[in-house]
């Protein structure tokens, strides 16, 4: 049973996006949309299976359309927009097939180098591909409807969109002259919120490099690499920092865990340079790094419960591991590093995703309130708001067990003594989580 399809359509307290994912949900007409799309497919009513499809990808806040998709019909053609941070794919939907772009850049900007790459890309790609028009260079996608199907169209529209948002951003990052077309649809942020930002990225930074220095002399490079690793995670989670800083932050993470010859000594010093060059960035070169843009498609692979699980338990035999050598000050800092990683690196359901959001900002209070959301958890005098977080776990779960009859809220579950035995108890509880339907 793929336990992902799943959606919620419920007004939340959440009023700034988080994380690489869809901020956003789905239609609670979803399902039946879907539905109707394959049996249109199957009746050959080829602009109505398509009409029904793309409305299963819009997405919601607070019961409003994002409009993340748009669409215009005529008698034979279904004409259609989809946004994906940077990249705005366009297209027409016929009887026989759907064709797709994404303005990219134009054809006479394009350096010998850029053109190399734009052709490496293309066969990295498995539906659509680069061209140029002798105006424009696009990624363009065609599509024959012969054997079209929800399932089948999904794919292609998906990769069109994700490949195009992560190119401009590399372009951009990789070819600091190049002047990217078709950018009108993102919007900058709010002056407010980029200085909260920013002066969190140097607190924590700074916490950071205080941190480092409990730290026992001999030995300490694991418990430097979770500092590390966390403080990275929480920054992509929490600031959602893009362009180039996002390009060569996922680099460095990728290094860090792909790189079997480099020692952790020497991973970590890299970490910490960039650390620091992140932290000399003057507030106007910061704030350039950010916009508000719209998005379609969760660009992580979904996984299982079960790799979550063992993920969570492969985590927590580590922190046993500290507290039987007596490490105790790298302890709560695993305790956040284990959501934030999971929401980095893995595609979760909402169910999953809202919880461990939930996790994130009781672990994380003085943040949220900096952004005028109500506090789950008092650091100073250490006392959570518990009816507040059993509500938040009964409201992420009771919506959906008349599906799953063993989904059960766990609010009463949790041990509310210190934070450190709340962040276990709540990662144990996740763990159990019974997706089966009945």
């Amino acid at each position: 049973m793929n336990w992902f399809n799943l959606f919620t359509y419920k007004s939340t307290e959440l009023r700034h996006p988080f994380g690489r994912s869809i901020n956003a949900t789905l239609s609670p007409d979803e399902a039946e949309l879907f539905n109707l799309s394959y049996e249109s497919f199957e009746k050959h009513e080829t602009l109505d299976a398509y009409e029904f499809f793309f409305k299963t990808l819009e997405n919601f806040k607070n019961y409003i359309s994002n409009k993340n998709i748009t669409l215009v019909r005529h008698d034979d053609k279904l004409e259609f927009e989809i946004f994906q941070g940077t990249a705005r794919v366009t297209g027409v939907v016929t009887k026989e097939n759907l064709y797709a772009q994404v303005v990219m850049i134009k054809t006479s900007d394009a350096s010998v180098a850029l053109k190399r790459y734009i052709l490496e890309r293309n066969y990295q790609l498995t539906y659509s591909n680069y061209a140029s028009d002798g105006e424009y260079i696009k990624l363009k996608l065609y599509y024959d409807n012969i054997t079209a199907s929800p399932q089948k169209i999904f794919f292609p529209l998906r990769e069109i969109a994700l490949n195009a948002d992560f190119d401009k951003e590399y372009l951009k990052s990789e070819f600091k002259d190049i002047r990217l077309e078709d950018f009108s649809h993102i919007s900058k942020l709010e002056d407010d919120e980029l200085k909260i930002k920013y002066e969190f990225l140097h607190k924590w930074v700074d916490e950071l490099d205080a941190k480092i220095l409990t730290l026992p002399t001999n030995d300490n490079a694991g418990m430097q690499a979770f500092l590390y690793l966390h403080l990275l995670f929480k920054i992509d989670y929490l600031l959602i920092i893009k362009c180039d800083v996002y390009q060569k932050m996922s680099k460095k993470i990728r290094i860090y865990f792909s790189d079997e010859n480099l020692s952790t000594e020497f991973k970590n010093e890299e970490l910490r340079k960039y650390l620091d060059r992140l932290k000399g960035m003057s507030f106007d070169e910061f704030s350039k790094k950010f916009y508000s843009a719209k998005y379609t498609f969760d660009p992580m692979e979904k996984v299982s419960l079960e790799e979550i699980s063992n993920f969570i338990d492969e985590s927590l035999l580590k922190i046993r591991w500290y507290k039987n050598n007596r490490y105790n000050q790298i302890i709560s800092t695993i305790y956040k590093y284990i959501p934030l990683y999971i929401l980095y690196n893995y595609g979760l359901n909402p169910i999953v995703k809202n919880l461990l959001h939930t996790l994130v900002k009781i672990q994380n209070p003085s943040f949220f309130k900096a952004l005028g959301y109500s506090v789950l958890y008092d650091q100073d005098r250490e006392i959570f708001a518990k009816n507040t977080i059993k509500a938040k776990i009964k409201d992420a779960i009771a919506e959906h067990q008349a599906r799953y009859k063993e989904l059960k809220p766990f609010g009463d579950k949790l041990n509310f003594s210190s934070l450190n035995e709340f962040s276990n108890s709540f990662l144990l509880q996740l763990k159990h989580l019974n997706f089966e339907e009945i």
